[in-house]
């Protein structure tokens, strides 16, 4: 194709400079019209195939909706189209520069070099669109094999950066890629120091997601950076958490990995949220009935049973009602049970109510809750 395209741009320049000469141009005028009109049919050339190819890009995305497959879909995408048509208008300027310029070498150099540089970064601009477009394949929430993608796709993009920097360095210095590359050595130690963040995360994330810490819609909540939200989006240097006032707070992997956060996923996995409440009594309302029963144990085990009885208590699970070690502001009792409502403010009203029947239904077995009062 392109020695085709070039065998025909020799023919058109071959007929331009018969159809001047017929015309009755002067001959020192001939090469400077010539090349104005090779020029524009460049131009209108270029455009005119890129047109073409982007009119095939419905044609693609129809076909690729038609397989079974999902990732044709996404890596074909309109976006990741737009992008790579955008390249097929430089191609052709390239293919068909030598014939245009073959009397202009400086000209031709340097148009040869520009137009290499916008191929190359256009190149890795629609790898990345493509590597962007990844993204689509996850569900609501991000597997670790999504997320061991996401994070080497990060990898990935950097990669391509460097490369292409490289590449475009070297086209505009005239040299070999690979003789930059091997000249690199001895900067590497800065390029570390540059990118050791990124390394840092990448390490991090990998951490995170290989031990299952945590994923995209676990809520988490990380004491030392004020955060108590839903997990939004882990990247190599980010973790983005929005909590529940809408505020969204910015850690790093590094953050979580080297500190302590709390995971709520083993909560939502349960279908139900553990309740733990202590209620102290005064040790001088315990007393024991005719059967030598203390009216605590009566209690307790009254609790219990009406605990069980409960709707909103989840069935089948742990329920326990007993005593701590005392103290001197009381006798501890502690409430434990799990309650069928995950969200924080009907879980609360839950807890409330049920905690408000203990407070009153003591009263009943002769039991009084300790209550400091201040001092006059």
């Amino acid at each position: 194709m392109p020695y085709v395209l070039l065998k025909k741009m020799n023919t058109v320049k071959i007929y331009v400079e018969q159809l001047l000469a017929q015309i009755g141009l002067a001959t020192d005028y001939i090469p400077i019209v010539r090349h104005v009109i090779l020029v524009i049919i460049t131009i209108l050339l270029a455009w005119f195939i890129g047109w073409l190819f982007k009119l095939l890009i419905p044609w693609v995305t129809k076909l690729t909706k038609k397989t079974a497959a999902k990732w044709d879909d996404v890596v074909f995408n309109e976006r990741v189209l737009h992008a790579a048509c955008q390249i097929v208008p430089a191609i052709v300027v390239w293919i068909v520069l030598p014939s245009v310029f073959d009397e202009y070498p400086t000209a031709h150099e340097v148009l040869a070099r520009l137009t290499a540089i916008y191929i190359t970064v256009m190149s890795v601009r629609t790898v990345i669109v493509m590597i962007n477009s990844l993204k689509l394949l996850e569900g609501k929430k991000r597997t670790a094999k999504q997320q061991y993608l996401y994070t080497f796709c990060g990898v990935l993009k950097i990669i391509l950066f460097f490369v292409a920097a490289i590449i475009v360095i070297a086209i505009a210095v005239n040299k070999d890629p690979s003789t930059l590359l091997a000249g690199l050595g001895a900067a590497s130690a800065i390029l570390m120091l540059a990118f050791q963040d990124t390394i840092k995360g990448l390490v991090a994330g990998i951490r995170l997601t290989s031990n299952e810490m945590v994923a995209i819609g676990d809520r988490i909540t990380v004491s030392s950076a004020g955060a108590d939200g839903i997990v939004e989006e882990i990247s190599l240097t980010t973790v983005k958490i929005r909590n529940f006032d809408n505020t969204i707070v910015t850690v790093t992997p590094q953050t979580l990995v080297d500190g302590s956060f709390q995971n709520w996923k083993g909560v939502k996995e349960r279908e139900g949220r553990k309740a733990a409440r202590k209620v102290y009594f005064d040790f001088r309302s315990l007393t024991i009935d005719e059967e030598g029963v203390p009216n605590l144990t009566r209690y307790r085990k009254h609790m219990e049973e009406w605990l069980a009885q409960q709707e909103k208590v989840l069935p089948d699970s742990p329920i326990l009602v007993h005593q701590l070690d005392a103290t001197p502001t009381g006798l501890p009792v502690e409430f434990m049970f799990w309650v069928n409502e995950q969200a924080a403010i009907p879980f609360e009203h839950v807890v409330s109510e049920i905690m408000e029947y203990a407070y009153a239904e003591a009263t009943v077995f002769g039991l009084r809750i300790y209550q400091q009062f201040p001092e006059q």
